[in-house]
């Protein structure tokens, strides 16, 4: 009996040292980035740090206005909110409630296998496929915020099918066998019954899905252009936040190197707000 209480208190200690290495982890991130990131903003000027339309670091005095980026990063997620939420949700509720069993077995392996594939594959797939695609129909090099979006879209495909889908097989029989008796036909109780049921898990992979894709950044690198400007429409080039990072912080030095940890720590709000808003949703919709 004491042996078996050693080990239980001894399997707390280590599920708590755990717990607090991530807390630990989390607020050396937020340390290292609000201490160096918020210096800079009041260097440059929060505003035209936040609103400034140019961002060109090598002029005399440099200018770091991440507008354009911050526009670029919305229109981006947003774009592959659209495109890989409903196909997610649609195939979800496919391998959920319709897909026959032979069929599931090839397609479950086949979406954790999306799930597994290196960003930098997911790019050069873009690349040489849908870039030359977007080019060929819709004009311009081909990379453009469409490209990007149509590719992150891909990106989020597992997240969502994956969280949705075990969020559908969560939800009770019971409601499902109760609507079908009361003459809904089986599409009728999978979508007005199971569905908004299991709308926790729904929204759970939406908002995992859009920090997956505000926050990809090498397979946004190669099919989105690159250019620090204003968006110019769906079919120009464009910069992300994750981008304008990964780009330039090789190089850079004293204020352009703090300006860029300032645009994470931008980053690192919209990722907090977004989860802030999931957290919203959750509750109202426990009430």
């Amino acid at each position: 009996m004491r042996k078996q209480r050693l080990k239980e208190n001894g399997m707390k200690a280590v599920f708590m040292a755990s717990a607090l290495a991530s807390i630990l982890a989390v607020l050396l991130i937020c340390l290292f980035l609000f201490a160096n990131g918020i210096p800079a903003m009041s260097k440059i000027g929060i505003f035209k740090f936040l609103l400034g339309s140019e961002w060109s670091p090598t002029d005399t005095p440099p200018v770091f206005g991440i507008l354009p980026m911050i526009i670029g990063s919305i229109y981006v997620t947003a774009g592959a909110i659209l495109i890989g939420v409903p196909i997610g949700i649609f195939a979800a509720v496919f391998m959920a409630k319709v897909c026959p069993e032979p069929l599931y077995k090839i397609l479950k392996p086949a979406v954790d296998l999306l799930a597994g594939i290196p960003s930098v594959v997911y790019g050069f797939f873009g690349l040489v496929t849908i870039v030359p695609l977007v080019r060929a129909f819709f004009g311009g090099n081909g990379s453009s915020i469409l490209t990007a979006s149509i590719l992150l879209g891909l990106m989020i495909l597992p997240t969502i099918i994956g969280i949705t889908e075990s969020a559908i097989r969560a939800v009770p029989g019971e409601l499902y066998d109760g609507a079908v008796a009361l003459g809904a036909s089986h599409e009728r109780a999978v979508f007005s019954v199971l569905l908004p049921a299991a709308k926790s898990g729904v929204l759970a992979a939406i908002v995992l899905g859009i920090g997956r894709a505000i926050g990809e950044t090498m397979a946004v690198i190669m099919v989105a252009g690159n250019q620090a400007r204003m968006p110019e429409g769906i079919f120009k080039g464009v910069r992300t936040l994750t981008a304008n990072i990964v780009l330039e912080m090789g190089y850079a030095t004293d204020l352009h190197r703090e300006a860029l940890i300032a645009t994470g720590v931008v980053l690192f709000v919209f990722i907090l707000l977004i989860n802030l808003l999931f957290s919203a949703l959750r509750k109202d919709g426990a009430r």
